[in-house]
């Protein structure tokens, strides 16, 4: 019998939905919106039900108003089909009793903005979800909290029971809620499924843009081999002008890479820009990322075996697959991810900033005493070059790992956390 996996944006859901009118869920298809949406509405209408959905559109078009009727919250799923609504949504909240009216779900954003008029503030409240975390697929046990680290607690032990094999696995398969519990290959189909659904249809569908598949392919090729890092687009465009014997130009690469954005299969990690006591020139490029690390994989074509036997490979996914967790556990706690690189070359990770100053600095290293300690000694020389007059010092430090038996303190206080002990 199917039961619902609670999701970390249950709570989240809840709490905006009782502090506005309105809430647009947005993310990946099969990352599962409608599905959490679908616990906490009292009403639903689904706007691609193949057998309303021409219907629904005209309605949308004529009267957007017949379609927001129902109790609430009322759930208005893939509502970007009709962007009419929003106004309509909008209208219909300045004039409603209270907040908690509607929510709205949505894999991209609308195709034709034309029709939106307000910006939705004061009205609306935006929440973004992904695919599942390893606390969410139950791989993580939880044992070690993020929110508990801000804390700086003198001491922490918890066992880690996911090893190299186990973290191939979960790099491969990645978080779609319809891979969990199915059968090792059939599980892993999953993120190569998604990969052609966006590469052969929804990239040209989701701006009415004819999109040659071949060329999409490598540039998400182009994209896996460089996420992680701040490459430009005309890094990009010449790793794929290696394999590409059309013309190609920078902007061909930027209108593919805003379209995988409009599709959220891509997900950029901002710079942190802390005050420092050198004079260090800060790296402001944002830094690239797939919204799971299967996607990377997938369209490698590399499974569990093919990471295995190369570790570096393996690393720079695993930093995927941990950024898209962090992201996760630091917005439960109303907190973002940054990254931090200076002209030096020096970089942080993952840095986690909460609404109230705070923030933690984290290493991500696949394990190993080795890469640990090239972790620790990372955040110790960031940690030396914070001016502490001008703002708070880091809450914790932390290295972030795949493998490794516990989750455990160091002399120095630097934690050391197995990201399979790890929750919000």
């Amino acid at each position: 019998m199917w039961k619902y996996r609670h999701r970390i944006a249950d709570a989240l859901l809840a709490r905006k939905l009782s502090g506005k009118g309105a809430v647009l869920i947005e993310g990946p298809k099969w990352c599962g919106k409608t599905t959490t949406a679908e616990q906490q509405a009292k009403s639903v209408i689904y706007m691609d039900d193949p057998q309303h959905r021409e219907q629904n559109l005209i309605k949308a078009d004529l009267d957007p108003a017949l379609l927001l009727t129902g109790t609430s919250p009322r759930l208005i799923d893939e509502w970007q089909l009709a962007p009419k609504l929003w106004d309509a949504i909008r209208y219909d909240v300045d004039h409603g009793s209270g907040a908690g009216r509607f929510i709205l779900t949505g894999s991209s954003v609308p195709v034709d903005n034309k029709n939106i008029i307000h910006s939705g503030t004061g009205r609306f409240s935006w929440l973004r979800m992904r695919p599942m975390s390893l606390y969410e697929s139950g791989d993580s046990n939880g044992q070690v909290s993020l929110a508990m680290l801000f804390e700086g607690p003198e001491k922490i032990l918890a066992q880690n029971s996911l090893d190299l094999n186990d973290i191939a696995y979960l790099i491969c398969r990645g978080g779609w809620p319809g891979a969990l519990d199915k059968e090792r290959e059939i599980a892993l189909d999953q993120a190569f499924d998604y990969c052609d659904a966006i590469t052969n249809r929804d990239i040209s569908k989701v701006d009415n843009i004819n999109r040659n598949p071949a060329r999409v392919q490598r540039l998400m090729r182009s994209y896996a081999r460089l996420q992680g890092s701040q490459s430009s687009y005309e890094t990009i465009c010449a790793d794929m002008k290696a394999n590409d014997t059309a013309s190609l130009d920078t902007d061909t690469v930027a209108s593919y890479v805003g379209a995988l954005q409009k599709l959220f299969v891509i997900e950029e990690m901002n710079a942190w820009n802390p005050n420092l006591r050198s004079k260090t020139a800060i790296r402001t490029s944002d830094t690239r990322y797939y919204t799971d690390p299967s996607i990377g994989t997938s369209i490698l074509q590399l499974g569990p075996e093919s990471l295995i036997s190369d570790l570096n490979t393996m690393g720079l996914f695993f930093e995927t697959m941990c950024v898209r967790d962090l992201r996760t556990y630091a917005e439960a706690l109303m907190g973002k991810v940054y990254h931090y690189r200076d002209s030096s070359g020096l970089e942080c990770d993952a840095v986690i900033h909460l609404r109230n100053g705070m923030y933690g600095l984290v290493e991500i290293k696949l394990g190993g005493d080795r890469l640990i300690s090239d972790g620790v000694a990372s955040l110790k020389t960031l940690n030396d070059k914070i001016d502490t007059v001008k703002m708070k010092k880091p809450a914790f430090l932390m290295v972030l790992t795949g493998i490794g038996d516990i989750a455990y303190r160091r002399e120095d206080g630097i934690y050391v956390v197995p990201v399979g002990c790890l929750k919000p």
